[in-house]
């Protein structure tokens, strides 16, 4: 519903501009913007994570991560994903409109170019256009379908050149001209574009040595794409950095106000504490460094995304007033998160094993076996299906152990011990053993889950090690820990998160009180359980062997924190290892947020699936997969390497240079881009252009006929590539042009028509600042993968001349 008789938008705030005062305006450039009663504005914040779901703000229905999401190959999913997420969002921002507010920080759209990346879970894609088309679709449902009113105002993030934790606030992402207009810019430019997203987030990092809430390429790029005004926030902390930790500014007046100048039009700064950042314009106001107008202009901006949330509009006149609670975690987000769990998981391998009969005694073994994880972008979970428990509601035996070895810990003849108590306690020395499983999360960094109460061991404010934490997470860590092995045979245990060492004080408590090596006690492990042995022995009384393994979202690559290898942990790997040799019919499940160098695996096991952390309804959608009650129909969106050796430095950002992601990678990958099986079995017969011969601007369809030859309905994925065959410049070896996920009944066969556009076939020419389609001849792949190709074609595209520029003549030396 619209009130016709409102004045357009940009009357609107033409008027609020002519009636708030300057200190009123420079109020309004925070993250939580201050209310100004006598114009009937209210309070306003920026910053609602909506990564995939609602976060930070209790429970709502937690979806796959949005690597998982991308891997379905199917923007009409994703787009129901984001338009029940954004649903969701109006839900509770109606129930508390102070706290949640409706700018959703969402989507991500920085390319996964490198999978060490702690992020990595955060993006969609390698491949630039299709992180776009993905993302595009998920910010359209979060924004709602209104033609004016939006339900929410999508974010794109993270701008610029950001794929590094790392240092992450003080490395620049050196970014050639190429690199930057064919592979950074197009996957945030999709979603502008189409007006999905209305707001963009600059970057900690320095782009070319420039800090990128300062980049020219805010106003010079991003904000021309749009067909309306975009609203560009920065990140937490990050203005703060300018004279800060980037020490590119001498103080933050001058920070403040070169981020004004530069764009910035919200201050995420001081949590929910304005003062400093009205207190730092102000200042920059009065010493010359901006204007009224620099106000004015950043103003403007957050006013209209007001105004198009219907934020300062009677509740009549909004066609989202009704969305009340009940929508929260309803039937219908619980189906549709089972079904985008389900499209998500990604059958690596095959050998028959799969999928599994009913009937069939199975052994669910490793760390991720009965757990679902949440990353620090996830809502709460309201519930949570995991491997074991959607296995367990379906199969008639089931037996399970996490594959973790259980300790007792002593000092001398006496033993660390603990509460069974729910709530937990205290670590003590003492008479009285605890036992304790040991999770390995990678690089020797494990976590100890109190046998008796079922809680990990964590350290509170005070130092001391207790039993009351669910697992790992916060933006501190500070339920990680490291085993040094001594020389006696007994270990130090260092706590990761403040590099200190776990202690014994007078009372017998244990405390992280150790500043170096020498000040720790050494504990003595005796080992209560073999954790490997015993998933051995239970693999080896069933008739399959499930082992679930991967990561632990908030620990070894997350926020703050890249990997430095793509090796499975040591432990999980041994565990592996050792379940495979008591029984060959081993199928391993990976659900990760990232790749991993799984070499092993695919040369010994059967079948290999992998997923990303696929919520609450997880376990029921791996166990329809691995019954064969749906089709695996996810589809890599990242190259898997075969060993970190085949990646570049993390800090380069030259993927044409450094030959990096599908597009350039010149090796033999694990998986490729685009790779994944289904049970089905197709045929790709007949590919037909047409045309052959195109000027820039045409369209080519690209059709083949793809049929189901096997004897049950299958999911597959058609995708479109082109090369281009002789230019002046390094080109891609492969590259996704477009693509189409269908269904297929046994025997039925289906022409499917995928769309080549000639003016997306130009490469960035730097001496002529623009794109430029050469006269050139391009391969035309049509395949199941980027290296899995079934049909070859070719176009030729009428460009530019392939003759390099003229070069200068050379001087004489006679005037």
């Amino acid at each position: 519903m619209t009130d016709r008789t409102t004045p357009p938008i940009r009357d609107r705030v033409d008027d609020l501009l002519a009636r708030l005062t300057l200190p009123e305006k420079i109020g309004l450039l925070h993250q939580w913007q201050t209310p100004v009663p006598r114009l009937g504005l209210p309070g306003f914040r920026t910053g609602t994570e909506a990564l995939h779901g609602v976060a930070w703000l209790g429970p709502a229905t937690v979806f796959p991560q949005a690597i998982g999401l991308a891997s379905s190959w199917n923007p009409d999913l994703v787009r129901a994903v984001g338009d029940a997420v954004g649903v969701e969002v109006r839900a509770k921002h109606h129930t508390d409109p102070q706290r949640v507010g409706l700018n959703v920080w969402a989507p991500v759209v920085n390319p996964l170019r490198d999978p060490r990346w702690g992020r990595n879970e955060e993006g969609w894609s390698e491949d630039p256009w299709l992180t776009g088309r993905l993302a595009t679709a998920y910010a359209q449902g979060l924004r709602g379908g209104h033609p004016q009113r939006l339900r929410t105002a999508p974010t794109v993030k993270h701008f610029l050149g950001y794929n590094n934790e790392t240092d992450r606030a003080t490395t620049s992402s050196d970014l050639p001209p190429r690199v930057l207009h064919e592979y950074e810019l197009p996957a945030f430019r999709a979603p502008l574009a189409a007006d999905a997203a209305v707001a963009a987030m600059a970057a900690y990092n320095l782009v070319d040595g420039v800090p990128a809430h300062l980049s020219p390429l805010i106003d010079g790029e991003l904000r021309r794409w749009a067909p309306g005004e975009v609203l560009v926030v920065g990140d937490a902390g990050a203005v703060s950095n300018i004279a800060g930790v980037q020490g590119h500014l001498p103080d933050h007046v001058d920070g403040f106000a070169a981020a004004l100048r530069a764009g910035i039009d919200s201050f995420t700064e001081d949590d929910t504490d304005s003062a400093p950042t009205r207190r730092h314009l102000t200042e920059a106001l009065g010493r010359g460094l901006i204007t009224e107008s620099d106000v004015d202009r950043a103003v403007r901006r957050v006013l209209t995304v007001r105004l198009r949330l219907g934020d300062l509009d009677p509740p009549h006149t909004d066609p989202y007033a009704q969305t009340g609670p009940e929508v929260i975690d309803c039937p219908a987000h619980r189906d549709l998160a089972r079904e985008a769990a389900r499209q998500s998981i990604v059958l690596l391998r095959n050998r028959g094993l799969l999928p599994l009969a009913p009937d069939l005694r199975i052994a669910v073994l490793g760390p991720l076996a009965d757990t679902v994880h949440t990353d620090w972008y996830s809502g709460t979970l309201p519930y949570a299906i995991s491997t074991l428990a959607g296995l367990a509601e379906r199969l008639p035996t089931i037996t399970t152990h996490p594959g973790a070895d259980r300790i007792a810990l002593r000092v001398g003849d006496r033993y660390v011990g603990c509460t069974d108590d729910a709530e937990g306690g205290p670590l003590t020395v003492g008479d009285d053993p605890a036992s304790f499983d040991v999770f390995d999360w990678s690089r020797d960094t494990i976590a100890l889950r109190a046998v008796g109460n079922g809680r990990h061991v964590g350290v509170d404010d005070d130092g001391a090690l207790v039993n009351d934490r669910s697992g790992p997470g916060g933006w501190v860590v500070r339920e990680t820990f490291q085993f040094d092995p001594l020389p006696d045979g007994t270990v130090l245990l260092r706590h990761l998160a403040t590099d200190r060492y776990v202690t014994v004080d007078q009372d017998g408590r244990l405390r992280v009180d150790g500043d170096d090596r020498q000040a720790g006690t050494g504990f003595g492990i005796d080992l209560v359980t073999d954790g490997a042995a015993r998933a051995a022995e239970l693999a080896a009384a069933a008739d399959v062997a499930v082992v679930t393994l991967g990561n632990h979202p908030m620990v070894n690559g997350r926020e703050t924190e890249d990997r430095l290898d793509l090796a499975l942990p040591a432990r999980q790997e041994a565990m592996l290892r050792a379940v495979h040799a008591a029984n060959p019919r081993t199928v391993l499940v990976v659900t990760s947020s990232y790749p991993y160098a799984l070499g092993w695996a695919q040369q010994q096991l059967p079948a290999v699936l992998w997923s990303a952390h696929g919520g609450q309804e997880h376990g029921r959608a791996l166990t329809e997969v691995l019954l064969g009650d749906v089709d695996p129909g996810g589809r890599l969106t990242q190259t898997w390497y075969a060993d970190t050796a085949d990646l570049p430095d993390l800090l380069d950002y030259d993927v044409i240079g450094a030959d990096s992601t599908y597009l350039y990678y010149r090796g033999e990958p694990l998986y490729p881009f685009g790779h994944g099986l289904s049970y089905a079995e197709f045929d790709y017969r007949d590919l037909r252009l047409s045309a052959t011969t195109v000027s820039v601007g045409e369209e080519v369809e690209v059709s083949v006929d793809v049929t189901n030859t096997s004897d049950r309905p299958g999911v597959e994925v058609v995708q479109l590539y082109t090369r281009q065959r002789r230019s002046r410049v390094k080109q891609p070896l492969r590259q996704l042009r477009d693509f189409a996920r269908i269904v297929l009944s046994p025997g039925e066969r289906r022409t499917v028509t995928l769309r080549l556009r000639s003016a997306e076939l130009s490469w960035w020419d730097a001496e002529a600042g623009s794109f430029v389609v050469e006269d050139a001849t391009h391969t035309v792949l049509v395949g199941r993968s980027a290296t899995d190709v079934r049909l070859v074609g070719a176009v030729a595209v009428r460009g530019e001349p392939l003759t390099p520029p003229a070069r200068p003549h050379a001087t004489s030396g006679v005037r």
